[in-house]
């Protein structure tokens, strides 16, 4: 069975999240995205593990479900903390197999630290440690390193991070099968460091309001049921996980290096220029998801592993259509064009990635086909992000003309 897959996201009882991100918006909107399979998010706060358990129906195949949406138990959790003399901060995104299971994480956590103010929550111990916690109350839970090269909370963060998955995890390194990409960085980035064409790359959301679900999702062809989509993960099973559907890397808040309060932005051979050094408040500047890849890399731009799980790229569609009409994308025109086209076409993934431009063509105005159009094709010019300002997307130029209603299907 075909399905799509978004595991990182957060709720209302996360901080800086919207008070929509609950069971009934989450339900509704991945319905209009087309996602098949969502996480829960915040598995660990108990007045949401409490709103779960009243809520959510058990499927057979051990996934749970909510208005027909499907959900399956994530969380993402920060470990805070110091090691080989230097402060680290680390997330991860945990996936339980069934409600008793995120019940116990979240008990042993709350014995740990502070689970009450915020759905992801902070602790003071080794990351190591948390993957024992959460195999020892099930073998059955998978723990991924969160967002890889954000450089402030990642695995491989130039500001917090380690050179190798050994040095963080060490004894407990054979326990980890997969790493997320995060909004930044993209597959094709991570694939020149050899020493990561072992683990099953993913990507998600790491949606904080509903709109934002699926920017990026992972697509299987497998049993949809926790032990399927476990298995073909921990397997790398390229024949059931087909690809993943990637943001624009260059789109992502941490792209590039730089420093936000003083407008500079800086690709990694301007930042080697400057070594490392802001030319304004001559401080070091925060250096991106690119430079921080460049470091790592033993493998030339462009190379493709032999087991490589493919991706493809897209941008949202609301955004298509803001950059479309030239209007902000919570503007009433907007929202109305993307309810009409979605509810048209069934899901905002079957416009964005399947259905062929004749189709599109029948519904569309000539502009946003031409936009859809060029999306497809990556025919964009992206402004990267960097030092937490997300990167922006142009469209259309004025060299470019909109293309008729008739572009052939042949071209997709």
């Amino acid at each position: 069975m075909r399905f799509s897959a978004d595991f990182h996201i957060h709720t209302k009882y996360s901080r800086a999240t919207s008070p929509a991100m609950d069971l009934e918006h989450l339900s509704q909107w991945s319905k209009l995205k087309g996602i098949d399979l969502i996480g829960t998010g915040d598995f660990t706060h108990p007045a949401w593990l409490k709103e779960l358990r009243g809520k959510l129906k058990q499927l057979p195949s051990g996934l749970y479900e909510y208005n027909r949406a499907k959900f399956i138990f994530t969380a993402e959790v920060s470990n805070m903390y110091s090691k080989y003399g230097r402060g680290r901060r680390i997330h991860t995104i945990l996936l339980a197999p069934d409600l008793d299971s995120a019940e116990k994480i979240s008990s042993a956590l709350g014995k740990r630290g502070n689970i009450l103010s915020d759905g992801r929550p902070i602790f003071g111990f080794d990351v190591k440690d948390l993957v024992k916690l959460c195999l020892d109350i099930s073998p059955d839970c998978l723990i991924i390193p969160a967002h890889i090269f954000t450089p402030w909370f990642s695995l491989f963060g130039s500001r917090s991070g380690f050179d190798t998955i050994e040095e963080c995890f060490e004894e407990e390194t054979k326990n980890i099968y997969a790493l997320e990409t995060g909004l930044s960085s993209d597959p094709a980035m991570n694939w020149r460091i050899s020493a990561l064409d072992k683990y099953t790359l993913i990507s998600n959301s790491d949606a904080h309001s509903p709109a934002k679900l699926g920017r990026e999702v992972n697509v299987f062809d497998t049993e949809m049921s926790y032990s399927g989509v476990i298995e073909a993960i921990r397997n790398k099973a390229k024949k059931k996980m087909l690809f993943t559907v990637e943001f624009f890397p260059e789109e992502g808040k941490y792209h590039f290096d730089g420093h936000r309060d003083c407008g500079i932005r800086f690709s990694p051979e301007q930042t080697k220029e400057h070594n490392g050094i802001c030319p304004k408040c001559k401080r070091p500047l925060t250096v991106g998801v690119m430079s921080r890849v460049d470091d790592l890399a033993d493998r030339p731009d462009g190379f493709i592993p032999e087991n490589a799980v493919p991706f493809k790229r897209m941008v949202p569609l609301q955004e298509i259509i803001a950059k479309a009409h030239q209007k902000g994308v919570q503007t009433k025109g907007v929202q109305q064009e993307y309810t009409r086209v979605v509810e048209h076409f069934g899901n905002e993934f079957e416009v964005l990635l399947h259905a062929p431009v004749t189709d599109l063509a029948s519904c569309l105005s000539d502009r946003l086909l031409q936009a859809i159009v060029k999306v497809r094709a990556g025919d964009l010019i992206i402004n990267p992000g960097y030092d937490g300002e997300f990167g922006t997307v142009d469209i259309f130029n004025n060299k470019t003309p909109v293309l008729p209603a008739s572009i052939p299907a042949e071209l997709f």
